[in-house]
């Protein structure tokens, strides 16, 4: 590389050819670019990194005599921490670095986004052996700036050698679990615990994604337990922005992130999410394609399952069934009317849209389309227009949720609807008197509790209902391992994915709500047949389909990628 000549005379701006002059007497020297003197010792300190395989980061590039030794001893990219403009305006053509692509020169103004910049360019291969060499002339230029660099600069480094170590080289990996008080993160936890899998956990309150006291925490429970890998369920934590996920990516922890919900309905407003340090894993075969299209590498089917602890059948000890709980028939669930009302409320303002969504919602429950933007571009072209001009990803997601939910409520009431003959007892909210007709042929429980109330539940019906939701179309949900597990019997609507789960004679299914109520008759009559399916389909679940499986296979995969 050419250098050419410099002085301060070299310069024509007064403040420049002063802060020149700073340099210069600082660094020593002031007849040749670099001496025995002065920068002469920031070669030295390159020498010695080279040869013990560190990071380099400068901080301040003076005459440039350290990036030209460290790119002349074989440094991919030399990265300098300068914001003198001026300097750099005549230092960088002196030492004939000039545009060399590998130079970065990083000029934040603020300290600790300067330092994180700087980490981030030096290759991962280094982990937390950075040198940080420091040019004198610029701790006197600009104390305040250079000085606090440097030293977020090495709690980076050390840090980054604290984090940097191996993943999966123990026998029994060790699991990061984001906790909240969701669905699913208990039994996660209950199954790590029963294959003695070490597990921190990382308590996530109100469901907050990306909060700076979740990073923080994620941190000191980075450093503490060393975990091997971060778990979490439908994308909790992350944020919108993807900084976790770079922080991620910078700390070379995996992440697992398992969607047990449709993951579009989630990932709508995470446009940065996509990284080799994050396995998506889904509930729903059906999504693996379309998660792989949105950028993600493998997304893995693992479908729901249960809990054998809690879903099991009644001994004598257990608490006695609550009055009314004895019945032929009954369903748990939600009468979808809150879950519609709410986007229909939030899209008042778009009446094309939402004019005919009775109708619409009945043809989406009949076509195959899982999407609603493929659904509305074969079914109503007329609608696709207006629905992509919605202002913004919110807009559009509740015209989807809209559509998905109110298609499910059509749903749900007539599979409901069907039952009532039975007098059968609907446990949910107060939206079924505004849905099922007001007489004595059914009777509305209360919400129960998940885990405390429904395996207790479910053994007190002749025939458990089940009917999925739409945004589901092929998966299977909970109930249909919950409620054999328990030793009861459901009869559900037939799944493309039930097979993969279960053979034919472990299932009562229905393919459509107008069989319902013969079906009902039918099983009500013939006890000895529904205690045989749910014999067979609980044998089934206790030896393939609990969530113990499930971690396990979800354990599988993540050594099998990252270690």
């Amino acid at each position: 590389m050419e250098r050419t000549p410099f002085s301060a005379a070299a310069v024509s701006d007064p403040e420049t050819g002063r802060l020149v002059d700073v340099l210069l007497e600082g660094a020593g020297k002031r007849r040749h670019l670099c001496g025995r003197d002065g920068e002469s010792s920031l070669v030295a300190a390159v020498q010695e990194a080279m040869a013990a395989h560190e990071g380099l980061v400068f901080v301040g590039f003076g005459m440039g005599c350290g990036p030209v030794a460290a790119l002349a001893a074989g440094a991919g990219l030399t990265v300098v921490v300068d914001r003198e403009t001026p300097i750099l305006d005549v230092t960088l053509a002196a030492s004939g670095l000039a545009g060399d692509a590998r130079l970065i020169i990083v000029s934040d103004p603020d300290p600790d986004r300067a330092a994180q910049a700087a980490m981030s360019h030096l290759p991962a291969s280094f982990g937390g052996r950075v040198r940080v060499v420091i040019h004198p002339a610029y701790v006197r230029l600009n104390p305040r700036y250079y000085s606090e660099v440097a030293n977020r600069l090495r709690a980076r480094a050390c840090f980054r050698q604290q984090v940097s170590y191996p993943k999966f080289a123990a026998a029994r990996p060790r699991v990061l679990l984001v906790q909240s008080d969701y669905f699913l993160v208990a039994e996660i936890a209950a199954a790590l615990h029963r294959l003695e899998i070490p597990t921190a956990f990382l308590p996530l309150p109100d469901l907050a994604r990306g909060q700076t006291a979740f990073i923080e925490a994620l941190l000191a429970a980075v450093t503490a337990f060393r975990p091997d890998f971060l778990l979490t369920v439908n994308h909790l934590g992350m944020d919108r922005e993807g900084r976790l996920m770079d922080l991620l990516s910078e700390l070379k922890l995996p992440l697992a992130s398992w969607f047990v919900d449709n993951p579009h309905l989630i990932l709508h407003d995470f446009p940065r999410q996509t990284s080799p340090w994050c396995t998506v894993f889904t509930w729903d075969q059906d999504t693996v394609a379309s998660l792989t299209a949105m950028g993600f590498s493998n997304p893995v089917f693992l479908p729901l399952a249960t809990d054998p602890d809690h879903f099991r059948r009644p001994c004598p000890t257990d608490r006695p069934p609550e009055p009314g709980w004895s019945t032929d028939v009954s369903f748990v669930g939600s009468s979808m009317v809150r879950q519609v009302r709410e986007p229909l409320a939030r899209l008042s303002d778009s009446p094309e849209l939402i004019g005919d969504i009775n109708d619409l919602a009945v043809h989406f429950a009949q076509e195959g389309h899982r999407s609603v933007a493929h659904f509305l571009a074969e079914a109503r072209p007329d609608l696709l227009a207006a629905f992509q001009s919605l202002p913004d990803v919110r807009r559009r997601l509740d015209f989807e949720l809209l559509l998905t939910w109110e298609a499910t409520r059509q749903y749900r009431t007539r599979c409901v609807t069907a039952i009532l003959p039975f007098t059968p007892n609907i446990v949910g909210d107060r939206g079924w008197k505004e849905t099922l007709p007001r007489d004595p042929s059914w009777r509305l429980l209360p919400p129960v509790d998940y885990y405390r109330d429904l395996p207790r539940f479910y053994p007190w019906s002749q025939v458990n209902l089940n009917c999925t939701s739409m945004q589901m179309k092929g998966a299977i949900n909970q109930r249909v391992f919950d409620i054999p597990a328990c030793g009861g019997f459901v009869l559900t609507d037939r799944r493309e994915q039930l097979q993969l789960a279960f053979f034919p004679n472990e299932t009562a299914c229905y393919d459509d709500p107008s069989e319902i109520t013969t079906l009902v008759r039918h099983y009500l009559s013939n006890p000895s047949e529904r205690r045989g399916i749910s014999a067979k389909a609980r044998k089934h679940i206790l030896a393939k389909h609990t969530y113990r499986h499930r971690l396990e296979t979800l354990l599988d995969v993540m050594r099998r990628i990252y270690s």
